[in-house]
């Protein structure tokens, strides 16, 4: 795992049950687990921000407009 870092989370308890029974079940350690989450997630976001940062240049549209169109439509 290389270096690491120590840090004190509080979990709440049914949380911390699943943990350690998906850590056992899994032959791996609550930190791996949290650490693979933790990555996904951290991931997910700089997948979001790319997309914000490819669309910037899109039309913009208020909320309102946008209910209008639709009721237009007859989609609501």
């Amino acid at each position: 795992m290389g270096l690491t870092k120590r840090a004190t989370v509080y979990f709440d308890p049914e949380i911390h049950k699943i943990l350690k029974i998906k850590a056992a079940e899994t032959s791996t350690t609550i930190s791996e687990i949290i650490n693979k989450t933790i990555r996904s997630e951290l991931l997910e976001d700089q997948e979001d921000l790319q997309a914000f940062k490819e669309r910037v240049s899109e039309p913009v549209i208020t909320y309102e407009k946008l209910l209008n169109d639709l009721k237009k439509d007859g989609k609501i």
